[in-house]
C-alpha cells in the first residue's frame, strides 16, 4: 500500500495538518512519540490579535482569526471534547502618550473586529496597575494545547491512521526514483515533518535558521478567582482555578529544567502589572521551535521532492497552524502557491550554500 502522506510529529503543527488532510479524505499515516515536555505540551495557548511591545496588529491577522475560531470550533465538534476557550485579553497603557495613540485609532476600521473597548481609566481598579486604562481585546482567548492534541491523537488512533513510535531519520530511505519516502518498508508520496525544536537535528533540513527559545510559565493560584487575560510585558492566563503566567525567553539555556531566576523574573513582572494576592502552586519549561525571522518554515525540500516540512511556529503556533496548514494543504493536493513569507524557497541561497 502507497500512502499519499505520512506526518512525523503530533504537536499542534503536526496535529492540524493532519486535520487538514483529514477533511480532504486522502490517505495518511502520523508517526508520533508522545512526550510530556514537548514544546506543544507546555505551550499557553494563546490567540492574541494585538502584540507585542507597541501593541501592533498581529502579523496576518485578518487571514488568520476570521479562521481560527471555526477550525478549532469544528475539531471539537469532531472529536466531542471542549479545548477551545474564547477570552477578553486587556492590555494596559504604559503612559497617557500611548493612550493618546489609541485613541486616534478609535474609528480605524482596521481594528474594529479586535477591539472591544478603550478605557482611559482603570478597567481593574485595585488588581491592575493601569492608570491610563488600556485596550480590552475580543477574537481572542487560548486553546488548551495539551487537550487538543489528547482529543486529535484518540481520533486518529480510532481512525488507525496513527502510530506511536520512535522515528529515526535513518529510518528514512528515498527511492531510487526520488518519487516515495519510505520508512520500515512503508511507502508515502510526501513525508512532512513536524517535529517542533528537534528538527534542528534534522539531516535534511537543519539547514533553516532556527532560532529556538526557552520559556518558563508558572502556575499561581490568586485569592480571587480572575476571568479576563491580562497581557503587558508578561501574560496572566486564567484557567480554572489557577492562572498561568508567562513567559521568559531564553535563547541559550534550551534545557526542560525551571530555574529560580526564570520564577524570580515572572514574580518581578506580576507586581509590576498587578495587584493580586497569589501562591505559586507549580512552574514548567518548554523549548519554542522559533525561527530567525519569526515566520514559519513551510513547503517542500529544494532537492528531496517527496519530503516537506511544516514547522517554526513560535510563540504563535496556535492562531498560524489552522490558517497555514489549509494553505500548505492545498499546496500539497492542488500545486496553489504558499506565501512567499512562509515558504522555505527564501532559504534556498542557504542549502546550496550547505552543498558548496
Amino acid at each position: 500500500m502507497i500512502f499519499d502522506f505520512f506526518i512525523v510529529g503530533q504537536g499542534i503543527a503536526g496535529s492540524t495538518l493532519a486535520w487538514h488532510l483529514w477533511e480532504e479524505g486522502v490517505n495518511f499515516k502520523v508517526f508520533n512519540v508522545t512526550k510530556k515536555e514537548s514544546s506543544s505540551m507546555v505551550a499557553a495557548g494563546l490567540y492574541n490579535p494585538v502584540t507585542g511591545r507597541k501593541m501592533v496588529k498581529t502579523w496576518n491577522a485578518d487571514l488568520l482569526f476570521p479562521y481560527l475560531e471555526s477550525f478549532y470550533q469544528r475539531i471539537e465538534q469532531k472529536t466531542n471534547q471542549s479545548f477551545l476557550y474564547p477570552k477578553p485579553i486587556y492590555r494596559p497603557f504604559v503612559s497617557v502618550e500611548e493612550q493618546n495613540d489609541w485613541l486616534a485609532k478609535a474609528d480605524n476600521k482596521a481594528f474594529a473586529a479586535y477591539v472591544e473597548k478603550i478605557a482611559t481609566s482603570s478597567l481593574f481598579p485595585g488588581v491592575l496597575n493601569d492608570p491610563w486604562g488600556g485596550i480590552l481585546l475580543k477574537s481572542s482567548g487560548y486553546l488548551d494545547v495539551p487537550a487538543y492534541l489528547k482529543a486529535s491523537q484518540a481520533f486518529f488512533n480510532r481512525q488507525q491512521v496513527y502510530q506511536e513510535v520512535s522515528f529515526g531519520w535513518q529510518d528514512l530511505r528515498i527511492t531510487k526514483d526520488k518519487d516515495y519516502a519510505e520508512i520500515g518498508g512503508q511507502k508515502a508520496r510526501h513525508l512532512i515533518f513536524c517535529e517542533g525544536p528537534e528538527a534542528i537535528k534534522n539531516p535534511f533540513f537543519h539547514w533553516l535558521p532556527f532560532h529556538l527559545v526557552k520559556g518558563e510559565i508558572l502556575y499561581i493560584k490568586p485569592e480571587e478567582r480572575q476571568e479576563v487575560v491580562f497581557n503587558r510585558g508578561i501574560f496572566i492566563l486564567p484557567v480554572g482555578e489557577e492562572c498561568k503566567v508567562g513567559s521568559t525567553y531564553d535563547h541559550h539555556d534550551l534545557s526542560y529544567q525551571t530555574t529560580s531566576e526564570g520564577r524570580t523574573f515572572l514574580e518581578e513582572k506580576i507586581q509590576k502589572l498587578c495587584k493580586l494576592r497569589y501562591q505559586v502552586s507549580g512552574q514548567i519549561a518548554g523549548i519554542r521551535p522559533a525561527t530567525q525571522d519569526r515566520k514559519p518554515f513551510i513547503g517542500i525540500h529544494p532537492e528531496h521532492k517527496p519530503l516537506g516540512i511544516f514547522n517554526g511556529l513560535g510563540t504563535k503556533g496556535v492562531s498560524l497552524a489552522p490558517y497555514y496548514a489549509k494553505q500548505f494543504t492545498l499546496r500539497l493536493l492542488e500545486g496553489q502557491f504558499l506565501d512567499t513569507e512562509v515558504d522555505i524557497q527564501r532559504f534556498n541561497h542557504l542549502y546550496n550554500s550547505v552543498l558548496t
